[in-house]
């Protein structure tokens, strides 16, 4: 889904920053740097050991931002006001960056921080909105453009827009259909936000929910004793790609050595170390392990 880049009346000289780290920001920031608003600097988070080979890997955000020539900084945690090296931007754009950002430091940017959240705010606050609503079993999703002050998902609201949720969507596609549309609705409210026309309003704070950060023990589960099959279902397409639904089962065949296994969307289960395989491929291969009926 392409962006729809409008005209805009952006001044020549307006510095922009963006701060983000996962897919989700990346998706945003490449849309950004192909309309009138390219970011001058992306910040996000250091590089960190991934995979296997626990390799050091560069976040997806500092990819495209090597890519497009973006100057690029990855402060620890914990951002000092310094961060911006006297290069003070204008606007600066934040999504899912995964930290809070603090006063003296919104205050630097001039016309404030703007941030593309993935749900329909004040529902959903915190680190995990797409997964909480998939666990909820909700019907729809959307995105919510809020401008940010120094509490959590907190700040007055630029603008929002709603999709359906589908029954086979995991965390992955709703990152993907998500992202895009947020693109879409952030660049289509961002000439009347730096022109000083946007109207915002304010959060129903008393309608506003939480969610948490999300741990690998949260796809964990007992393969003798499994979650209901719409909780099941709801646990695989929320946890999906990561940290998935697993459990550890002992192969007799292999000594008795436990291993990882894992269920995935379209009915397919892992084998740690092995490639996935469908469900009744399983049963076959293993019919003395009990899996649970996806």
């Amino acid at each position: 889904m392409n962006p729809t880049i409008p005209p805009t009346n952006r001044p020549n000289d307006l510095k922009i920053a963006f701060f983000g780290t996962p897919r989700f920001a990346q998706i945003v920031l490449e849309n950004l740097i192909s309309s009138d608003f390219k970011p001058f600097l992306v910040v996000t988070a250091p590089d960190a050991k991934s995979g296997r080979g626990q390799m050091l890997t560069p976040p997806p955000v500092k990819q495209t931002a090597i890519g497009a020539g973006i100057r690029v900084t990855q402060p620890i945690p914990g951002l000092d006001p310094e961060i911006f090296s006297g290069s003070d931007p204008d606007l600066t754009i934040l999504v899912a960056y995964g930290q809070i950002i603090t006063k003296e430091v919104l205050e630097i940017s001039k016309l404030g921080f703007l941030n593309v959240h993935p749900s329909l705010l004040p529902k959903y606050r915190g680190p995990s909105p797409i997964q909480q609503a998939i666990l909820d079993g909700e019907k729809t999703s959307g995105v919510t453009i809020i401008k940010l002050d120094e509490e959590l998902d907190h700040g007055p609201i630029l603008g929002q827009r709603e999709i359906p949720i589908e029954a086979n969507d995991t965390h992955l596609t709703l990152i993907e259909k998500l992202g895009a549309i947020g693109s879409n609705l952030l660049l289509e409210l961002l000439p009347d936000y730096v022109s000083g026309k946007a109207k915002l309003s304010d959060q129903d704070h008393p309608k506003a929910t939480l969610t948490k950060k999300i741990t690998k023990e949260d796809g964990h589960i007992d393969f003798s004793n499994p979650p209901d099959a719409r909780t099941l279902d709801r646990m695989i397409r929320a946890y999906y790609p990561w940290p998935t639904v697993w459990g550890e089962i002992e192969v007799k065949s292999e000594k008795g050595k436990v291993q990882r296994v894992k269920l995935l969307p379209e009915k397919m289960v892992q084998m740690e170390g092995k490639n996935p395989i469908t469900i009744e491929m399983f049963a076959k291969l293993y019919p003395a392990i009990y899996i649970p009926i996806i």
